[in-house]
């Protein structure tokens, strides 16, 4: 087995089942459909059909916060993702551009911010996240 292939389909699978519960879920399943469309038209509606299916399965496990479903759908995307790259390698590049375009990336992705402040007697502190105005009179 081709470990790019392999770790393509992994980021695909897992990538897909976290967009299933956010809000870019609808660009997402287009963009994933197309690919099916393009490579394996005859099989198309079907994985509509299944994407649809497993989003409210995926949706209802996020609210639960149940990982062992939320592993087992990625598991089973990832497989299918892979299938569908070793029956049609060409599919891999179509498949980069899709998670380019759909998937945040960590470096994108906003950094936790901490912040701590320890006062004592008459001392003031003044923290934000961004802008801050303060007016004293």
């Amino acid at each position: 087995m081709d470990p790019e292939i392999t770790s393509l389909a992994q980021s695909g699978g897992a990538a897909l089942v976290t967009l299933m519960a956010t809000d870019a879920w609808q660009a997402a399943r287009e963009g994933f459909v197309q690919l099916w469309r393009r490579t394996q038209p005859h099989r198309a509606g079907a994985v509509t059909a299944e994407l649809d299916a497993v989003q409210a399965e995926v949706a209802t496990a996020v609210v639960a916060d149940d990982q062992e479903v939320l592993s087992e759908v990625r598991a089973e995307w990832q497989g299918r993702l892979r299938r569908l790259l070793v029956a049609h390698p060409e599919a891999a590049a179509e498949l980069r551009r899709l998670l380019d375009e759909i998937a945040p990336r960590e470096s994108e992705a906003p950094s936790a911010i901490t912040q701590r402040a320890n006062a004592s007697g008459d001392a003031r502190v003044y923290q934000a996240g961004r802008d801050q105005h303060i007016n004293e009179r």
